[in-house]
């Protein structure tokens, strides 16, 4: 017979957000036991070898960590982790430079000081870092506590470190407001916008102006390259830092129930399949859920324990409204830019290193958009025409080991979500080599040589992604949307806010659609779930952990502030 199997806290889904709270318990000296349902742990922590010395990352490659408290608080430089982190510009932007149809086009004086006083990159010292942290790294108001402009943390940063941008009507403004007010080049408030589209928060949505400006910003102006060895190594570090403190991790291990007794998480039953000998694994203090949330309360809670009114309104809650199709283009030579791409006064420098475009007008981004939340349908705009993004990266590549190779990876173009697609799901992946041509095409608007030079060519549609990676909400890595009704208390649902599920005790969302700040690579929701395990008991950290200076402790509980 099985030993039975206990631990203070089980973490369902070894996913990024479930990894790295486990590292957090774990080195607060709880056990802990994390059950992933795939052969492998660290979700959209992935790396594949395509052919063989190159390297892609699936899902996530940017980190967008900058200022996340868990590489300090965590010490993961001792578990391997290497990143090679480019300081953010002195003006906060990444060589103010913008593309469009008709060549590149360089930011004004008034550009690149609107972006350096929004940002914070602007001042004597820049408080980038703290705004960073004000926007993301902190949990949400208790529910007794009326959200206003004096306690929201990024406008307290603003008021202490910048008051002339203090005004409630941030609050209300959408991200094209804000860039209206302090710049003035279209191309350049293009630029961030397809930026800030790309990172969850869309640049016309009102209510998120800065919440917008930092997804913006984080990859952007920061130009955060892939951590060496891909986002891989990411996983594997913050897993060694959770095995360094006891913690228990198990993959192929899919979970068929969280068992609830009177109104309490006490534990998980496995599925039948899972490779463990015990399939019941009880937990002392918490269950802690790190998948996404519609499967959660559907599946692995279940209708007999949550109301149908709760129930209907999780299930209404609104995807992104678009997601991403992904490609990763070898090419045997350096991408060159066309001639009229290249940088003024800057010579023949023809290298391309990633960028966005086109970044035409308004318009052309908003005909876009139709795409995705009116026709939910294939891009209608010619290739040369529509939004993309490549990431920036290094050029000495740490994922290609292959001679003679280069690789362009990832090259993002925004599609519907496939629950939303008209045609069905599976409609992009169906004429895959129609839409991989038209990605090259579009791609091919900047760089010369990428149809000459090309090795090889591989691609995700949303519905692929999806189904390479559960915990991917509508085949995305933000899931749900990041407008202002998800986000901060609002995220996912106003009770649910603060991590705990308030009809059954002892369990706590992790999961990027299930938490404020919601996905990206943040490093974010286990920080701020600490607050709030601190305030029910469940966690006593030692002087290694800090909490946010913008947190406000709930009534009648412990407070997460040390004495």
């Amino acid at each position: 017979m099985a030993h039975e199997e206990r631990y203070d806290i089980v973490i369902v889904g070894g996913g990024p957000n479930g990894v790295t709270a486990a590292a957090y318990l774990a080195k607060s000296g709880l056990s802990v036991c994390v059950l992933e349902e795939r052969p492998e742990l660290g979700g959209g922590c992935e790396n594949t070898e395509v052919i063989p010395g190159v390297r892609i990352d699936p899902h996530m490659t940017f980190m967008y960590a900058a200022a996340a408290p868990g590489f300090e608080q965590l010490g993961l430089h001792n578990y391997g982790f290497r990143m090679a982190w480019h300081q953010p510009e002195p003006d906060g932007t990444p060589g103010a430079l913008a593309w469009t149809s008709d060549g590149a086009r360089q930011a004004t004086e008034k550009d690149v000081a609107g972006w350096g006083k929004v940002t914070g990159m602007g001042y004597e010292p820049p408080f980038w870092m703290e705004l960073m942290r004000a926007v993301y790294y902190c949990p949400p108001h208790p529910p007794e506590v009326e959200v206003t402009a004096d306690n929201v943390p990024y406008m307290q940063v603003y008021k202490q470190r910048a008051p002339e941008m203090y005004t409630e009507e941030i609050l209300n403004m959408s991200m094209f407001d804000l860039m209206d007010e302090y710049m003035e080049t279209e191309a350049m408030k293009v630029n961030r916008a397809i930026v800030a589209w790309y990172c969850g928060a869309s640049p016309e949505w009102q209510g998120v102006a800065v919440p917008s400006m930092g997804g913006a910003f984080l990859l952007g102006a920061t130009q955060l390259s892939v951590s060496r060895g891909g986002m891989h190594t990411y996983g594997h570090a913050v897993m060694r830092c959770a095995f360094a403190h006891g913690a228990v991790m198990r993959a192929s291990c899919p979970v068929a129930e969280i068992i609830i007794r009177e109104g309490r998480a006490v534990g998980v039953r496995l599925r039948d399949d899972a490779a463990c000998g015990e399939k019941t694994i009880w937990a002392n203090k918490a269950v802690l859920a790190n998948c996404e949330i519609k499967h959660l309360f559907k599946d692995l809670i279940g209708p007999g324990h949550v109301d149908r009114g709760v129930m209907q309104r999780i299930e209404d809650i609104s995807l992104k409204g678009s997601n991403i199709y992904v490609s990763h283009f070898l090419l045997n030579k350096p991408p060159r830019v066309r001639p009229e791409f290249t940088v003024p006064g800057q010579g023949d420098q023809r290298l391309f290193f990633g960028g966005v475009g086109p970044d035409d007008s308004r318009e052309n981004y908003y005909e876009h958009i139709m795409d995705i939340n009116g026709r939910k349908s294939f891009p209608s705009m010619p290739p040369e025409k529509v939004p993309w993004i490549v990431p920036p990266h290094e050029e000495d590549d740490s994922r290609v080991r292959r001679p003679n190779s280069y690789l362009l990876s990832p090259f993002y173009v925004i599609v519907p979500p496939p629950e939303y697609f008209v045609e069905g799901p599976e409609a992009l992946t169906k004429e895959k080599d129609k839409w991989d041509t038209y990605m090259r095409k579009a791609l091919g608007t900047v760089v010369e040589n990428l149809e000459d030079d090309l090795i090889g060519q591989w691609s995700n549609a949303p519905w692929e992604s999806e189904h390479r990676n559960w915990g991917l909400l509508g085949g995305g890595w933000y899931t749900t949307r990041h407008c202002d009704d998800q986000w901060f208390t609002n995220r996912p649902l106003p009770e649910l806010s603060r991590y705990r599920v308030p009809f059954i005790d002892g369990l706590y969302l992790c999961h990027q659609s299930s938490g404020h700040p919601g996905g990206l690579f943040l490093m974010a929701i286990p920080y701020n779930l600490m607050h709030i395990l601190i305030e029910d008991g469940i966690v006593e950290p030692g002087d290694w952990w800090y909490p946010s200076p913008w947190y406000i402790p709930q009534e009648g509980k412990i407070s997460a502030i040390p004495r």
